[in-house]
């Protein structure tokens, strides 16, 4: 048991020996680990590190009973002290060797997302790369596009500079013809107060000819009875 722990310890840190330094058996290492990650590899890991953390807990269980025996006994048996020593160094390297693959499996998953990382890093310096020999021709489309934006707008300023002053004198010639229409009714309007007050005088002077013509015939009917009288007088 503690030989098999022993080459299982050297083992695991030959392999982190190995992913320090940049070689090719590191990538065997890393291609070994993914092919051990996938199907059912991560059950049986599992699985296994599971039992050895059990036997790893029965052995300190043990420990401790053996110096539990020797609180109550006081006397030391050289087969506990023996016993005591293997379970010991068994528990320390079941627990250094569970360690030691954990550090395994980080230093795995860390190299694998390093690699992810430098690969889209490249795709990404590539694609830029693309994009600068691209590039001139791009400002050149842009240029061209801006120079015939520039002649859109300069034509558009033109257009509606030529509205705007025909705008300004169709304003001032309706301005005028307002000015002269204005004057022409304040012209009819003083034409008509004229008219209204010559129609008034010859209202009034109609009415005092009106009253002329009746006290005319009012002494006409006098006179026509007064000589109707003197006639009647003269023939009897």
């Amino acid at each position: 048991m503690i030989q098999l722990l022993f080459a299982l310890i050297f083992t695991e840190m030959a392999l982190i020996v190995v992913f320090v330094f940049k070689t090719p058996v590191r990538k065997l290492v890393i291609m070994g680990l993914d092919r051990v990650k996938r199907g059912r590899g991560p059950i049986v890991v599992k699985t296994v590190a599971g039992t050895v953390f059990v036997v790893m807990m029965a052995t300190v269980y043990n420990v401790v009973t053996i110096q539990r025996r020797w609180i109550q006994d006081v006397e030391v048996n050289p087969t506990d002290q023996v016993l005591l020593a293997k379970h010991l160094l068994e528990a320390s390297l079941m627990g250094f060797s569970l360690f030691l693959a954990l550090m395994i499996d980080r230093l795995h998953h860390y190299i694998r997302e390093l690699r992810i990382r430098r690969k889209n890093m490249e795709a990404v310096k590539k694609q830029n790369r693309i994009f600068e020999d691209g590039k001139p021709l791009e400002i050149k489309l842009l240029e061209e596009e801006k120079t015939s934006l520039r002649g859109r707008i300069k034509q558009l300023e033109a257009l509606l500079e030529d509205k705007t002053t025909s705008l300004h004198d169709r304003i001032n010639q309706l301005g005028t013809q307002l000015e002269e229409k204005t004057k022409e009714a304040s012209s009819s309007e003083t034409n008509a107060i004229a008219l209204k007050k010559q129609s008034e005088g010859f209202l009034l002077e109609y009415d005092r000819l009106l009253e002329e013509n009746q006290h005319l015939r009012s002494q006409l009917q006098t006179l026509d009875r007064k000589l109707s009288y003197s006639d009647s007088k003269k023939v009897t």
